[in-house]
């Protein structure tokens, strides 16, 4: 983990930016932010918060991908969502003055802006842009997880493990030249995220190559029939 500051990373030139919570801010308000944040580069694997800890600001991820995952008391883990650039992290805790009830560690070389909690707290109390932004990000996340906790009761795992290729895809996109999601998963993570065993993932996920729904490209994996995939997952258009 490296820390800095750096002009090239400036809110007001963020090229994600109009995708993120600090879309409606003024730019003396992006100047404050400027002044007082830190960019910090994570690698692969390093955590940028850790479940239990007291927030001290928020991040903002400018590049990279990062999971959010707990811990249950056998020690499992369970992925509980991902994030990507524009995604801010962090800010439930923040705003609720409580301990981080997750962690968030780097799936690759990571980028994100750090901005302290004097800051933040200086813009959010008189912008009612970031306070509404923010709100909507809780009901988004909030269904999020309604969604997902029904599914872990109601459906199968070979229903969820399709699903969650799906929204994988959705969440980052296929690569152009080879068409495979871009994100690299270990079978453990997708099966930490489907809820299951990484022997039962294996087992599923063969059986979607084996019926030519998927295949694996090196570590990535390809959907080949979105459509039959939507089947599976018990997901109708």
């Amino acid at each position: 983990m490296s820390k800095k500051h750096d002009d090239a990373f400036s809110c007001k030139n963020c090229e994600f930016r109009d995708n993120s919570v600090f879309c409606g801010l003024r730019d003396n308000e992006l100047e404050v932010i400027d002044s007082h944040k830190g960019h910090i580069t994570f690698n692969k694997g390093e955590e940028i918060f850790v479940e239990g800890d007291r927030p001290f600001g928020i991040y903002c991820i400018h590049k990279g991908k990062i999971k959010l995952s707990k811990h249950g008391e056998s020690g499992k883990e369970q992925i509980v969502r991902f994030a990507k650039e524009s995604d801010v992290l962090g800010y439930r805790a923040l705003l609720g003055n409580e301990v981080y009830d997750c962690s968030a560690i780097a799936l690759e070389a990571t980028e994100v802006c750090f901005i302290p909690k004097k800051d933040f707290f200086q813009i959010f109390d008189n912008s009612p842009s970031l306070s509404l932004n923010l709100v909507k990000l809780l009901s988004s996340d909030l269904k999020r997880a309604e969604n997902k906790l029904t599914d872990i009761a109601q459906k199968p795992v070979r229903e969820r493990i399709a699903e969650n290729l799906l929204v994988l895809k959705e969440t980052f996109g296929e690569d152009e030249d080879s068409g495979c999601i871009k994100i690299i998963l270990s079978r453990e993570e997708i099966a930490n995220l489907t809820g299951t065993a990484t022997e039962t993932a294996i087992r599923l996920l063969s059986e979607l190559k084996t019926d030519r729904l998927i295949e694996f490209v090196g570590k990535k994996i390809k959907i080949l029939n979105a459509k039959e995939l939507l089947k599976r997952a018990n997901i109708y258009n």
